[in-house]
């Protein structure tokens, strides 16, 4: 196998998936841009950052063992994940949120990452025994008590803590991963545009919004660590 060491960056052709991998390429690493539909936004990146654009749908069990597959049989070590992909934003009060959007979330957040983690573990990083596996959360999952937490996003808020709990386990049975979050606030990319703009501008009087690269910064920092 190739000494080259390789990030797979689901949600790679977002705003903070585009970030996150430029600096990735910035550490010597090769950005495996994952993508969901957006292929030509992802090979753009992946040919700026040095990398491959890699087709991923995590709501589909053979999509998810497809690109497993395929990043087996490239001459890379597989270093870490970096688990960034979100379904649109859909914003609704708690009593109505639809069963779809719940689903949704249930799939890109839960069963989908599960199922893309249990393959890396077996087909990577298990044979090093190590590895880094970064999950992109938010601040609107609120405090440790569930206190704060966005209003009438609760498909999303749920969403976000089925991904902590995933991660969580992984932790518990593989104590030799290197398992990290990441809990951004408002950032500047296209989920925001689902916000009334008047509800935009209130929030930031009372507080900074983020550019995805300084969420990125912070992914980065988690993956890249010693």
């Amino acid at each position: 196998m190739s000494s080259k060491k390789a990030f797979l960056v689901s949600g790679g052709s977002g705003g903070i998936g585009a970030a996150v991998c430029g600096q990735l390429a910035d550490f010597g690493y090769v950005p495996m841009v994952a993508y969901h539909q957006n292929k030509d936004g992802a090979q753009e990146i992946a040919l700026r950052c040095g990398g491959n654009a890699l087709q991923l749908d995590l709501t589909s069990n053979t999509s998810i063992v497809a690109a497993a597959a395929f990043l087996e049989e490239l001459p890379i070590q597989i270093a870490g994940v970096v688990l960034a992909g979100s379904p649109p934003l859909a914003l609704a009060p708690f009593g109505r949120i639809s069963a779809d959007d719940m689903w949704r979330q249930w799939l890109v957040h839960v069963q989908g990452p599960q199922m893309l983690l249990t393959e890396l573990v077996r087909r990577f990083f298990r044979k090093t025994r190590q590895g880094a596996v970064i999950g992109v959360l938010s601040k609107a999952m609120g405090d440790a008590n569930g206190k704060n937490a966005g209003s009438c996003m609760g498909g999303y808020v749920i969403g976000k803590y089925g991904l902590a709990g995933v991660l969580a386990a992984l932790a518990a049975d593989y104590p030799w991963l290197r398992v990290s979050t990441v809990k951004p606030g408002y950032t500047e990319t296209r989920m925001l545009d689902v916000f009334d703009e008047r509800f935009l501008e209130r929030q930031r009087a009372t507080q900074a919004f983020h550019t995805p690269e300084q969420v990125a910064c912070q992914i980065v920092q988690e993956a890249v660590a010693p």
